[in-house]
């Protein structure tokens, strides 16, 4: 079994900032592609912030120059730094991951709960 727990959701004023993070357990040999999403109007989710395999990152325009995803590699975690948040911020953040349980098996895409992001003042 592979899990994705993410958390440091909350509610904060416009302009203040949160750190998000996600931790996969489980079965884990290996993971490829790991970042955020949240519900978009006329999407399902939309990409906020990712790893891609390779390491390259992928940013939404929306949030380019003011959300940071980094990760470590050794403790299967990435993090979102979100700064200057505003109320259009506002969302359920998933985290996803593309992850081998086994080096010989496909990998599969995991997707985490969510953790709430409120912008409010």
């Amino acid at each position: 079994q592979v899990q994705l727990v993410e958390s440091g959701g909350g509610l904060v004023q416009p302009g203040d900032s949160l750190r998000l993070s996600c931790v996969a357990s489980g079965q884990v040999y290996t993971i490829g592609a790991m970042g955020w999403y949240r519900p978009a109007p006329g999407q399902q989710r939309e990409l906020v912030a990712t790893f891609n395999r390779g390491g390259s990152t992928t940013y939404a325009d929306s949030v380019k120059g003011r959300f940071t995803i980094s990760r470590d590699n050794a403790k299967n975690t990435v993090h979102l730094q979100m700064d200057s948040l505003n109320p259009e911020d506002t969302a359920v953040y998933y985290c996803r991951a593309e992850i081998w349980r086994v080096h010989y098996v496909p990998p599969n895409t995991y997707w985490g709960q969510g953790t709430q992001v409120t912008v409010s003042s």
